[in-house]
């Protein structure tokens, strides 16, 4: 399911126009002219916690010494915050079956 897919099936679900609902999902995700709710709030360091959906956090990964494929050779990773997710127990639920 792709951004329209997801506008289309909340249009249909909530009874309001297609536009209307694309508002709605670019305002949680974000679009091409900014950052949704959920970005803003996590870029903030906040989490955004949906009882029963899932809790979106930011963590954080310390710089670390890799190896490069082809040669071998030692390369410096530098740290970084990485997005991460973890699902509620009615969407376990649902998916699981």
């Amino acid at each position: 399911m792709n951004r329209s897919d997801l506008a289309r099936a909340l249009a249909q679900k909530t009874g309001s126009s297609i536009k209307q609902a694309t508002e709605a999902v670019n305002a949680l995700f974000g679009d091409s002219s900014g950052g949704g709710i959920i970005s803003d709030s996590l870029s903030g360091g906040d989490s955004v916690g949906l009882v029963g959906f899932g809790t979106f956090s930011v963590k954080a990964r310390a710089a670390r010494t890799g190896r490069h494929p082809q040669t071998g050779a030692a390369i410096n990773i530098p740290a970084s915050k990485n997005v991460a997710f973890k699902a509620g127990s009615k969407i376990k639920g649902a998916v699981n079956g």
